[in-house]
């Protein structure tokens, strides 16, 4: 048989069941099955035979990771690691979760504590000697949260304010050049702790927040009648899960199901918390050329 044959017998496969090839029978294997032919060393083996994933993740920082009104952990990293236990298992339950603080996201990798860390990690140089990312699922930037009781609620009005536009933001080494990298006559307020800075808004004592992106992006779709989107965002930031490193089998499961996810058919889960954390629907996938 040539290899254009056997090509065309395997796809029968897919479309029609097992079909006879010679004197045998061709068998698709199970996923499971499948994923086992890894390096006997890998973490992926590992997963598969002891039946669960183990996560490290964290419970207190909307929305990402955070408990709901039952006591149930969710979020949008919480959604991350269902997608993987789908991928796994087809069983997004199948997932134990380590409640770690962010300190030791990269430690718990390192020392085997937990499969992979699953806790908006922004992605870098420096990080990725000490672990190993799959591709992003997440990209974070600094944005401007303004009030619906405010003169100025659209980016182009902050501008337009100059010198009179008030912005808060988390005190910090580099804050005030931050803002002003965008808003370069606005005074700026550093206050010590996120909540404060998004109180002095509230309390009209700002006319602008500088806050992360995804937390603009869940205050506006849980408030629309007390928190407005400007529209400004920038310094993007890559979030991603972290992996020990030196196991490309496990890398490049994780990193498959997450573009499967993002980019693929298999994106219910997804684009269903893409909406619900983030108020935002996940663009229409097009068919053809590759965009991933």
């Amino acid at each position: 048989m040539t290899e254009i044959s056997k090509r065309r017998e395997f796809l029968k496969l897919g479309m029609g069941g097992a079909v006879l090839a010679g004197a045998a029978t061709v068998v698709a294997l199970s996923a499971q099955k499948a994923a086992a032919q890894s390096a006997p060393d890998s973490l992926l083996r590992t997963i598969i035979d002891r039946g669960h994933l183990i996560v490290g993740t964290g419970s207190t920082n909307a929305p990402w990771h955070f408990e709901d009104e039952a006591g149930k952990l969710v979020g949008m990293d919480i959604t991350m690691a269902k997608i993987l236990a789908k991928g796994l298992f087809d069983d997004e339950t199948k997932v134990e979760y380590v409640l770690q603080d962010p300190a030791q996201r990269i430690p718990n990798i390192v020392t085997g504590k937990v499969d992979i860390t699953i806790q908006f990690m922004t992605m870098s140089a420096n990080r990725a000697q000490l672990v190993a990312f799959p591709r992003p699922y997440y990209v974070e930037g600094v944005s401007l949260l303004s009030s619906p009781k405010g003169t100025m609620k659209s980016f182009d009005e902050l501008l337009a304010g100059g010198a009179n536009t008030r912005i808060s933001i988390l005190q910090n080494v580099g804050a005030e050049e931050g803002v002003h990298k965008v808003l370069p006559e606005a005074q700026v307020m550093q206050i010590d702790t996120q909540a404060n800075v998004i109180a002095a808004l509230e309390a009209g004592r700002v006319d602008g927040a500088a806050v992360d992106l995804s937390t603009v992006k869940w205050l506006v779709a849980r408030n629309p009648d007390k928190y407005v989107d400007s529209g400004k965002a920038w310094e993007s930031m890559l979030y991603g899960a972290a992996l020990r490193q030196g196991d490309p089998d496990w890398l490049w499961f994780v990193n498959t199901a997450f573009e499967i996810a993002m980019f693929g058919n298999d994106n219910a889960l997804y684009d269903a918390a893409f909406l619900e954390y983030f108020g935002t629907t996940v663009p229409a996938r097009q068919t053809g050329f590759p965009s991933i």
